[in-house]
């Protein structure tokens, strides 16, 4: 990678500013204060946004609401261009940024630019998340943060370079294998549980396949025994149908002397019938012929009848006449009484429209009261005699009743004298009828005598019945016993045989995980023992082969800087020994160019390692050093020039305030 250009806007105490940077040596030169740094923070700001508790404010410059820095790189002959935004509100916050690569421009979130970044320069995926330990330690790091690493405490200072050289990862595989075998534990404390009634579940399977075993030697005793119980009670049916066929015989015998009995009573009420019949008719025949009939008495009758029916149609005929005359009365009263009302009230003739006088209208009056009169005497008159007309309809109403009742009673004497005949023919054939159901009667007693004594000598099969449908019902029973007792067997051996093959996959089950518990407790002794001491011994060797290499670099950079009476090393942990003529020498018993010297050598043999372990990654030709020679006397000063050119880098930047420093770089920008 190489840093082609910076634009700085509103960045710290720049406010709009351009940058070009050279391929070769650079220094950045200029009085303490003066903006060096500033651009340095805008590059690494460009490349991966703000780092964790870096705050926004911390670059935003004063009194401004927004500000960016676009940063121009030529990674592997590919044009690339980054642009970040910082944005005031409540907060100093990032604003979406923006990568060109190849002139294709894509505006993207600030975590999305990161990662892409990271891909460009080929850091390890495992860093995207991480602080920018290999850009601080292989590209810039700030001197006062090389020197803080190496007076940091030994056990942080480790973690710290774990971290960078990757290696951390050995100590994150040790922490999964003792979670996974805590994991591999408990699942095999579960298996163990679930095996633990193995042996009892075997045990139980040898005592239901020992139970199987008489069970069907039960069933075979059983069905023996059902057999013959079988025969027994096939046979004893036999003979109870046998004894059944004769009481049904008795059964018939006694139906029929019943049948016969009911119609001996049939025969009996018949008769019965006939004698009050037979007496009846006699009674009737006697009777009619003590009666007397007259043919002419009752044509006499119907005569006088028709004379009285004509007699009263006559009178019906006078009294509507009467009735008519009446309401022809009654009308006339009405009509002369209402002339009489018209008359008083009339005061003008209408026909000559002339007054009409008191004494004409009191003679008019006069007259319809007279013929008012003359009416009601009439009609008194005539209701009289329609009063004497109604008295003679009932007299004769009367009669005809009678007449009538008369008639009645001739008839009825005529019909039964004329009935005498045919009761005499009817008598006759009810006493030959008679005759004949006596015959009758004697033949179905006698029937009724022979039925019974059949039924009587079978009689003694039903005390027999009821024995043999005892010992029948005995035998049945017996037999649904045994059915049951051999079907409740057969369940039995039926449920044994569910549980036997329960019981097997069980155990096929168990012995399953028997087999996954040896599995699991192999695999658990070898991660806690095997595994982890091939992790401790190849994250050791690998340490010992760092250190070793690491150690070597610090020495001959240190050497090149410092007289050759000091010798250093790095112990176990990473912690710089300083030697003189064998006595080791407290880092901060050191001058300050010394201390310096130490920081140099450190940051530059941890640059040359870390380049050499992650070979891919695409900022091996970029160095930037800040203030390097902070306390260097001259003739420390005087070393540098080895220093610059032992680097062999593409592209250096040196940020410094020491002119000397000017002659030993190919490009000078000055700040002021």
């Amino acid at each position: 990678m190489i840093i082609e250009k910076i634009k700085l806007h509103n960045i710290r105490s720049y406010e709009d500013e351009e940058i070009n940077f050279p391929s070769g040596s650079t220094v950045l030169a200029g009085d303490i204060g003066s903006g060096k740094t500033s651009v340095l923070l805008g590059i690494e700001f460009a490349l991966f946004g703000l780092q964790p508790g870096q705050r926004g404010n911390s670059l935003l410059r004063n009194r401004k609401d927004e500000g960016f820095v676009i940063l121009e790189l030529d990674v592997d002959n590919k044009k690339i261009i980054l642009q970040r935004g910082l944005k005031r509100g409540k907060t100093v916050s990032q604003t979406p940024a923006k990568i060109t690569i190849d002139g294709e421009t894509e505006e993207i979130s600030v975590t999305e630019i990161k990662s892409k970044v990271l891909s460009l320069l080929q850091y390890p995926k495992e860093f995207a998340k991480k602080t920018n330990f290999l850009y601080r330690f292989t590209v810039y790091t700030p001197q006062e943060e090389m020197k803080q690493i190496i007076t940091e405490n030994p056990e942080i200072r480790l973690n710290t370079l774990r971290h960078i050289f990757g290696i951390d990862k050995y100590k994150r595989i040790r922490e999964n294998t003792q979670l996974f075998t805590i994991k591999l534990r408990e699942k095999m404390r579960l298996y163990e549980g679930q095996i633990k009634d193995l042996e009892l579940t075997k045990t139980k399977l040898n005592s239901k396949k020992e139970n199987l075993e008489n069970l069907e030697i039960t069933l075979l005793t059983l069905d023996k025994e059902l057999n013959l119980k079988k025969q027994d009670s096939e046979k004893a049916e036999l003979e109870l149908k046998e004894v059944e066929k004769k009481i049904e015989e008795k059964n018939k015998y006694e139906s029929e002397a019943e049948k016969t009995n009911i119609m001996l009573l049939g025969k009996k009420e018949l008769q019965s019938n006939s004698e009050r019949e037979i007496k009846k008719l006699n009674e009737e025949i006697t009777e009619a012929k003590k009666l007397k009939f007259s043919e002419e008495e009752l044509s006499n009758k119907k005569s006088e009848l028709q004379e009285k029916e004509k007699e009263i149609e006559s009178i019906n005929e006078k009294h509507l006449q009467i009735l008519s005359q009446i309401n022809s009365l009654n009308s006339k009263i009405s009509d002369s009484d209402k002339l009489s009302r018209e008359i008083s009230k009339l005061d003008l003739c209408p026909t000559c429209l002339q007054n009409v006088n008191e004494d004409y209208k009191n003679k008019i009056i006069a007259r319809e009261h007279l013929n008012i009169d003359k009416f009601k005497t009439e009609i008194k008159t005539i209701d009289d005699e329609k009063q004497e007309q109604l008295k003679n309809i009932d007299l004769i109403k009367n009669h005809i009743i009678e007449i009538k009742n008369q008639i009645q009673e001739l008839n009825i004497i005529k019909l039964k004298f004329l009935t005498i005949k045919e009761k005499e023919k009817k008598l006759l054939e009810l006493q030959n009828q008679k005759s004949k159901n006596q015959e009758d009667i004697s033949l179905l007693e006698k029937q009724i005598i022979r039925l019974k004594e059949s039924s009587s000598l079978l009689k003694k099969f039903e005390t027999i019945y009821e024995q043999k449908k005892k010992i029948t019902e005995e035998l049945i029973g017996e037999q649904r016993k045994k059915e049951l007792e051999l079907a409740s067997t057969k369940k039995e051996k039926e449920m044994t045989l569910i549980q036997i093959k329960d019981i097997e996959l069980e155990i096929q089950d168990k012995e399953k995980i028997k087999q996954a518990l040896l599995h699991l407790s192999e695999l658990e002794s070898w991660f806690s023992s095997s595994f982890l001491s091939i992790v401790s011994l190849t994250e050791k060797n690998i340490m010992l082969k760092l250190r070793e290499e690491f150690s070597k670099l610090f020495n001959e950079w240190f050497n090149i800087l410092v007289p050759e009476i000091f010798t250093v090393r790095l112990d176990e942990e990473f912690t710089p020994i300083i030697e003189q003529q064998d006595f080791s020498l407290d880092y901060s018993f050191l001058s300050g160019g010394e201390r310096t010297a130490i920081a140099l050598a450190y940051r530059l043999a941890l640059n040359q390692v870390i380049n050499s372990l992650l070979s891919k990654i695409k900022t091996h030709d970029l160095v930037i050093l800040d203030e390097p020679t902070d306390g260097f006397s001259e003739q420390q000063l005087d070393k540098m020039r080895d220093v610059l050119n032992e680097l062999n880098a593409k592209q250096l930047i040196i940020v410094s305030h020491e002119a000397k420093i000017e002659s030993f770089v190919e490009n000078i920008i000055k700040f002021s």
